[in-house]
């Protein structure tokens, strides 16, 4: 497979948790025999030989796996809600400007917080030792705090989908999965990013 993350996304179904396991299992066996899925204990999603990441929301799940480095992914759905004091709260001066200046400031916030979910996981930190005052790259790139990571977007539709991934990467690979079972694929180049159907 290459320099490559691959991310599937699917319908959420009832239980979320369990919909991204199996679905994290199935994209597992893309690259293993007979992956396995453990967690580590403070509950990060481990498959020995591969570097993944999970994430979900009430409606949808999204994994991501690659054999070539850390790999963070996070998904948070847009739907009307105050942001404004949790952004006062935990970004930098720099990323409140850029997320005032943006066109639409629910998406550029949950950009920051969904970028700076995708870099603790994939530091396998999550959001622990100041990960939310972890100054992310505006509008995407190379993270400064985190050498050799940088933070990418996949185009969702209703949906903010932050990747952080290795700054070698090749491209990303992505599968989705509709809710008639109908599965469309994409290929892209890095850093160009796949959209979704």
């Amino acid at each position: 497979m290459g320099d490559s993350v691959h991310v599937w996304v699917a319908p959420a179904g009832a239980e979320p948790r369990a919909a991204a396991h199996a679905l994290l299992l199935d994209l597992a066996s893309t690259f293993v025999s007979s992956p396995s899925l453990h967690h580590s204990p403070d509950g990060r999603p481990l498959v020995p030989g591969l570097a993944v990441s999970v994430s979900h929301t009430h409606n949808l799940v999204v994994v991501a796996a690659t054999n070539t480095g850390p790999v963070g992914v996070d998904i948070e759905e847009v739907y009307p809600r105050e942001v404004a004091a949790l952004a006062r709260r935990w970004f930098v001066p720099a990323e409140l400007e850029w997320m005032a200046a943006q066109p639409d400031e629910l998406v550029a916030f949950l950009q920051l917080w969904t970028a700076k979910e995708a870099v603790g996981k994939a530091l396998g930190q999550g959001l622990r030792n100041s990960g939310l005052r972890r100054r992310m790259p505006l509008g995407g790139g190379v993270v400064e705090s985190a050498a050799g990571l940088l933070v990418t977007y996949v185009p969702w539709e209703g949906a903010v989908l932050a990747l952080a991934v290795p700054t070698g990467l090749a491209e990303i690979v992505v599968r989705h999965e509709t809710a008639l079972r109908r599965v469309v694929r994409s290929r892209t180049s890095f850093p160009v990013v796949v959209r979704g159907s």
